[in-house]
């Protein structure tokens, strides 16, 4: 279906495809609430961040893509007498794209994928996660009642195993977007080389936030606080090791605890003064507990929660975590080296600067990094020498659709977003004509 919905797609207008991407995102808008309560219910995030993020983005991304796509220039340039020699690039669409999403921010990133891919003038097939493939699901209604044609955007929904292996290895399928784990990436990489298909992969994470002696600890406090357990910890841009001069680090880890069991509140998802829902699964849940634990027997100092967290009521049982902050490991412990993926987050002191970045780099993930300096120079030489992607200053995850976006190491090959996704999305042909 999505190779014969090819040639009619890719022939419209531009301008065409991009009012359809603008009548999507106003049909998602419309069901903002419904789209909302179905991500929280499938996912166990808090309803306000499913309505205030996850969904609020998925529309944004449609729309940033429907502008973007529009106002693109092309490259172009002459030489020969008097200009003779005209060249100019061309973006050409690909084809048929697989686009495979994650279950963290299920529609937030299937999304991100969507939009500039069928900007562009290809059609895909979409693998959602298993796990958390509701919203994938109220997406087709959208889609088709947006004036999408049937084929342009097909919705597959199985095990990664099954249906996104044999995704992968279509011979029709001509790029792969991915959004995952890092073992599933090293196969989907293996994979699509055989027929050397275009890859982009944004895998796992274990950033670092690095706090020195100037930083205005109060605004480092609340915003690695944010960083650690947003969304449960379920987020791969997660900072779950925070590195602090020693000069502060007693201040900093007291204020930080206190901010932590001061504005967190583990709960109903669906209520109000919830601020951290549940973990996905109970099998992510025993993982994220057995790292809690490990870190226990390895004689972590546990300064605040540490285990299960009971909620009462219809959701007693159900698989929350206490938010948990540790100190007392090296860093080289598989705490601070592997991908929790939970509400988890090692403190420990450096002496001097250059220790706090070679600690950072000293895993095999290398997607982002939170820096907290009021020293602009300090600022700018340790963003150069941390191996991420992505280096925040005296922030985190202020996301500006037109950078590029993904990881180094094992934390994935590509990037994506504003001309990087467009660029990923297409083949870029070379005309040169002489006049």
């Amino acid at each position: 279906a999505a190779a014969a919905a090819f040639p009619a797609w890719s022939g419209r207008a531009v301008e065409d495809r991009a009012v359809v991407l603008l009548r999507v995102a106003a049909g998602i808008e419309a069901r903002l609430e419904e789209f909302a309560l179905a991500e929280s219910r499938d996912q166990g995030k808090t309803l306000h961040m499913a309505r205030t993020v996850d969904i609020a983005r998925a529309v944004k991304n449609f729309r940033f893509f429907a502008g973007h796509v529009v106002h693109e220039e092309q490259h172009c340039t002459t030489m020969g007498a008097g200009g003779s020699v005209l060249s100019y690039t061309a973006k050409e669409p690909v084809g048929v794209a697989g686009l495979i999403s994650p279950w963290n921010l299920p529609l937030y990133l299937l999304s991100w994928k969507i939009a500039p891919c069928i900007a562009v003038g290809n059609t895909c097939v979409c693998k959602p996660s298993e796990v958390t493939s509701l919203t994938a699901f109220l997406l087709c209604s959208v889609l088709r009642e947006a004036g999408v044609p049937p084929g342009v955007v097909n919705m597959v929904f199985g095990y990664g195993a099954t249906a996104g292996a044999a995704l992968v290895a279509h011979p029709d399928v001509r790029l792969i977007s991915f959004t995952g784990g890092t073992v599933t990436g090293q196969k989907i990489s293996q994979a699509a080389g055989q027929q050397f298909k275009k890859v982009s992969l944004e895998l796992g994470g274990k950033n670092a936030g690095l706090v020195y002696a100037d930083a205005d600890v109060d605004k480092a406090v609340q915003g690695l606080v944010r960083a650690a357990f947003t969304n449960q910890g379920e987020v791969c841009l997660a900072c779950s090791r925070v590195f602090v001069h020693r000069s502060i680090f007693e201040a900093f880890l007291e204020k930080f605890v206190a901010h932590v069991e001061k504005t967190i509140k583990v709960g109903d998802p669906l209520a109000a003064d919830t601020t951290m829902g549940a973990l996905v699964s109970a099998e992510h849940m025993e993982k994220v507990l057995s790292y809690i634990e490990l870190a226990k027997e390895s004689g972590a100092t546990i300064h605040t929660g540490g285990g299960r967290a009971e909620v009462g009521g219809a959701h007693s049982g159900g698989y929350f975590v206490q938010p948990t902050v540790l100190s007392g490991l090296p860093y080289s412990h598989r705490v601070n080296t592997e991908e929790v993926f939970g509400p988890v987050v090692c403190l420990e002191p450096f002496e001097h600067e250059g220790e706090a970045v070679e600690w950072s780099n000293h895993v095999q993930y290398g997607l982002c990094a939170s820096v907290w300096t009021s020293d602009v120079s300090r600022a700018h030489k340790i963003s150069r020498q941390l191996n991420v992607g992505t280096v925040w200053v005296n922030c985190w995850l202020v996301r500006d659709l037109r950078m590029p976006f993904g990881g180094t190491k094992h934390s994935g090959v590509g990037r994506e977003g504003g001309v990087y996704s467009t660029e990923f999305f297409t083949e870029l042909k070379t005309v040169c004509i002489s006049t």
